[in-house]
């Protein structure tokens, strides 16, 4: 559990560090014939930017409080329950490293949280994320795989 969550936000904190110092500034770079392209931005809201017009103190409460708490009881809940199947535990750490990666960002860089990446074929594409992002995706799906999976094993 623990490696999944450093290695979340290890690798969350230095492709954003990279981002920093090489894309800020630069515009739409496009990577893999535009089906990857890399365009650095800081959002002080929460997925999509959802938020960002809010007040400092809501976006405080929101965005650095609110996922606090969930961190918490997401170790809580790990640490307490020791039948826990695997997927449950990869699911929750993956989903910790990625809030803790931008809760990182939200704390040490102003509130502000940095994106970079934009996937997409043709007019369908993603909005502006980072790999914190794709932990938490990662987990998430995790989570909702992991019963059904279940169900087929038993």
């Amino acid at each position: 559990m623990l490696l999944i969550v450093l290695m979340s936000v290890g690798c969350d904190q230095a492709t954003k560090q990279f981002a920093r110092t090489g894309l800020m500034d630069r515009g739409a770079i496009s990577v893999v014939d535009g089906v990857l392209v890399l365009h650095y931005v800081e959002n002080e809201g929460g997925f999509l930017s959802l938020g960002a017009r809010l007040p400092r103190p809501a976006r405080t409460v929101t965005f650095v409080a609110f996922p606090l708490l969930i961190l918490f009881w997401i170790i809580f809940s790990l640490a307490r329950n020791k039948e826990t199947g695997w997927r449950f535990i990869m699911g929750f750490s993956f989903i910790a490293g990625g809030g803790l990666g931008n809760l990182i960002d939200r704390l040490f860089r102003d509130g502000r949280v940095s994106d970079f990446i934009i996937m997409g074929i043709g007019p369908v594409r993603t909005g502006v994320f980072n790999l914190a992002d794709l932990s938490v995706l990662v987990g998430c799906l995790l989570l909702l795989v992991g019963p059904w999976k279940s169900h087929q094993e038993a």
